[in-house]
């Protein structure tokens, strides 16, 4: 303690020290003025070399106070005691100087003498706020002037019937000066109060900012976990997920089917919890685009409703839709659904009897609809509401059961809810279920434009096909499933390898793993085979969601599939990128991944 007590007190002796100095270098004005107002208001009774010799005097001495406190806060090979000591004497020195005055005060007028306290008292007044009240600093200019100030008053040759009134002006003076002591003291108080005050929030904010980087720092290094278990995971889930659709594609007998099929439902319930961490590495990458559109939300829900309709049932639950006809929004509807999705999901997951209900009503703002999630579930306690927003945590799972998902699904809500731009509500009442209530943008149903619906399923034309993935399982599952597609495929682990082999038979089509050996990657792989075969379509397909990776697909314009892929998603991603190659040459313009766009 005492070393913190002196630790604190020199910051107040330092700062003390900057302000005397900030002060010395003002006050030499108006106090050269008075000092000026009273030596020629002494030249009536006195040689006016004599007083304007004191008035030289009195320069000389705020000349070397200027010059001497402006260079103590930086003296630092000095210790802080004997800098402050100097400007005790340089305060002692003024006051003596002034005190100095009052040696003509005997031969003044009255008035002129009045003139004279009033201006001297008024400098000691002043000095409580330019030396902040120090006791030392200001009482050695105080005592001097005020003690010389009482005598000249109190020894002054006056009538006797009048001496009476000169000792009680004297006692005034002596009083005033303890009156300005009690106020040096207040203000030095507060003046070392903020000072300490405002040290504290430096080190606060000091700490502050240091957890604020220790907390970034946590952050990045768990995305990088993230993003580097995802990409480890996924490899060989990738691999099962070719050679289970491969498999499929085969005459099996009925107990064959059975496991293919049970395999492949497993993988795919696998794939969706690692497709949550893809999300959130999206989600935080900021490359989720925002396509607001009109459309209705009846036949939109009912969707969703058939959708979850088995997994309620499955449970024994009711899953009910309340939904106006005339119910019409705008907002992204991919993105919206995967909020209501999650939010249904939840739902289920967390009820084990009743139902669970999808209401919109009207908000209380005729521009908005509201849209409800309510279950008869466990409900979430008060001190948890706020929690279960957090990334992995669960209410009522801590045996961590793979049925009830990662926890991410409301971390993923919380995210999509602020993208999009809406308000999120929570009601919820421990044993009698929970609320999810969201307010969406309303809008005239006359808005809405007729859609198209995306073509799914098909075959792939007679195309031939360039892979080029560094892990051997993976060339070989995928040159299974495409030729069981009827595709000519070329196998490659390197760009090299895959220029050399195109050389004879061009591809149609490129297919490339985004981390490659050898310092290479998907992106320099594109643009070599570009290099050799111009308006090559090419999709990347990777098992790393780190969100600097997504920046970079989609900076590039490259179509990204994140491992593991199912054969639904390549085969529709792969015409897709065909049909923007015919869309593209047609139009006379270079193909990038699908669209036109250079790499």
């Amino acid at each position: 303690m005492p070393a913190e007590r002196s630790g604190a007190q020199s910051s107040v002796d330092l700062e003390l020290l900057r302000l005397i100095a900030k002060q010395g270098r003002r006050v030499p004005y108006p106090v050269g003025l008075a000092a000026l107002a009273l030596a020629a208001m002494s030249t009536s009774v006195v040689p006016a070399g004599l007083a304007f010799g004191w008035l030289a005097a009195v320069y000389a001495v705020l000349a070397l106070r200027w010059w001497m406190l402006g260079r103590l806060p930086d003296m630092h090979e000095e210790p802080l005691q004997h800098r402050l000591n100097w400007a005790v004497g340089l305060s002692l020195l003024n006051g003596t100087v002034f005190a100095t005055s009052l040696g003509v005060a005997p031969w003044l007028t009255d008035f002129q003498r009045t003139v004279q306290t009033i201006v001297l008292l008024g400098l000691c007044a002043g000095a409580v706020a330019t030396t902040a009240g120090h006791r030392l600093v200001f009482q050695a200019f105080l005592w001097p002037v005020t003690v010389a100030n009482a005598l000249a008053w109190g020894l002054g040759g006056v009538a006797a019937e009048d001496r009476w009134l000169n000792v009680l002006l004297a006692a005034l003076i002596v009083f005033y000066a303890v009156i300005l002591i009690s106020l040096a003291k207040d203000t030095y108080r507060v003046f070392a109060e903020s000072v300490l005050i405002r040290q504290q929030q430096i080190k606060n904010n000091q700490q502050l900012r240091q957890a604020l980087s220790q907390a970034e720092s946590a952050m990045a290094a768990k995305t990088r976990f993230l993003a580097s278990a995802s990409h480890d995971l996924r490899q060989p889930m990738h691999t099962l997920s070719l050679f289970g659709a491969a498999l499929a594609k085969r005459p099996l007998d009925d107990e064959g089917t059975v496991i293919v099929t049970q395999m492949n439902l497993a993988l795919q319930s696998l794939s969706s919890q690692m497709d949550a961490l893809l999300d959130i590495s999206k989600l935080d990458a900021q490359v989720v685009p925002v396509n607001n559109q009109v459309f209705a939300l009846q036949p939109w829900l009912s969707r969703l409703q058939r959708e979850f309709q088995p997994a309620a049932q499955r449970k024994h639950l009711m899953l009910r839709l309340d939904c106006p006809p005339d119910a019409c929004v705008e907002s992204d509807p991919v993105l919206l659904e995967r909020v209501v999705r999650n939010l249904i999901d939840n739902a289920i997951k967390y009820t084990q009897r009743g139902e669970v209900s999808v209401e919109v009503s009207r908000g209380q703002d005729e521009g908005l609809w509201r849209l409800s999630v309510r279950d008869t579930g466990m409900g979430i306690p008060d001190h948890e509401q706020s929690r279960i927003f957090e990334e992995f945590y669960q209410v009522g799972n801590p045996e961590r059961d793979r049925a009830k998902g990662l926890g991410l699904g409301l971390s993923i809500v919380t995210r999509l809810v602020d993208l999009l731009d809406l308000h999120l509500a929570l009601r919820s009442v421990p044993g009698q279920g929970s609320s999810f209530m969201l307010n969406v943008t309303a809008a005239d149903p006359a808005e809405i434009q007729p859609g198209q619906e995306a073509r799914k399923g098909g075959s792939l034309p007679p195309i031939r096909v360039l892979v080029i993935d560094d892990e051997e399982p993976v060339r070989v599952a995928m040159h299974a499933l495409l030729m069981a597609h009827g595709c000519q495929v070329l196998v490659a682990g390197s760009t090299r390898e895959g220029l050399l082999k195109s050389m004879g038979h061009p591809p149609d089509l490129l297919l490339t793993d985004f981390r490659l050996r050898g310092g290479e990657d998907g992106i320099s792989a594109v643009r070599s085979l570009r290099s050799a075969f111009p308006g090559l379509p090419a999709l990347l397909v990777s098992g790393d969601t780190a969100p600097e990776r997504l920046r970079e697909a989609h900076e590039a314009g490259l179509t990204l599939l994140h491992k593991p892929v199912s054969e639904e998603q390549l085969i529709s991603a792969m015409q897709a990128a065909l049909a923007g190659q015919r869309r593209e040459v047609a139009d006379g313009h270079t193909v990038r991944g699908g669209t036109a766009n250079p790499v």
